[in-house]
């Protein structure tokens, strides 16, 4: 009778441990980043003023471009200012050449028009998906006077699925910049 309880004993085990599920193994973890949405700060040239992220450093670099460095996110934002002298049609051109150089390694680059009759800003967002340098550029005009472009840069070697949180929180920072932008006559 022993012997039946213990064979008993030893096949229900075997039952109860041949009916789990097969093992799946769990997904990696990622870390969340999230960043905190800083007040608005103003940059004024004599050309054009706009608000930007508080949160980062604007630094004149020279009278015709700026850089608006994110230290913790270790990327910026760079902006060059042109006067138009008849070449519009020429920095247009020349703006998105160099937004689609970056097509090489991009999976897709999608061009977001931006008009704002009201305050004569004209012009598109960039946004580069995959690992190109550049994430984001733009340009903005009044298509008479003032020609500002901006390309976003992350201090490390470009890696889309990493800085894509940082990406998108520049990318949403330029597009505060666009529409904040007024031209000075």
């Amino acid at each position: 009778m022993k012997n039946s309880v213990l064979i008993g004993l030893i096949v229900s085990l075997l039952f109860v441990a041949g009916c789990q599920d097969d093992p799946i193994p769990k997904p990696k973890a990622k870390m969340r980043l999230e960043y905190p949405q800083g007040k608005l700060a103003e940059l004024e040239t004599e050309n054009f003023s706009f608000k930007y992220n508080e949160l980062a450093i604007a630094e004149l670099n020279d009278d015709k471009a700026f850089t608006i460095s994110y230290p913790d996110m270790k990327g910026a934002i760079f902006l060059s200012y042109m006067k138009i002298d008849g070449n519009l049609e020429k920095l247009i051109h020349d703006s998105k050449r160099l937004s689609y150089e970056h097509a090489a390694k991009a999976d897709n680059i999608v061009e977001q028009p931006y008009v704002n009759p009201n305050k004569r800003v004209y012009g598109a967002l960039f946004e580069v998906q995959g690992n190109a340098a550049s994430q984001s550029q733009f340009f903005v005009t009044d298509s008479t006077s003032h020609f500002l472009t901006g390309s976003v840069y992350f201090y490390t070697k470009p890696n889309y699925d990493s800085i894509l949180p940082a990406a998108a929180y520049l990318q949403n920072d330029i597009r505060g910049i666009i529409e904040t932008l007024e031209w000075k006559h």
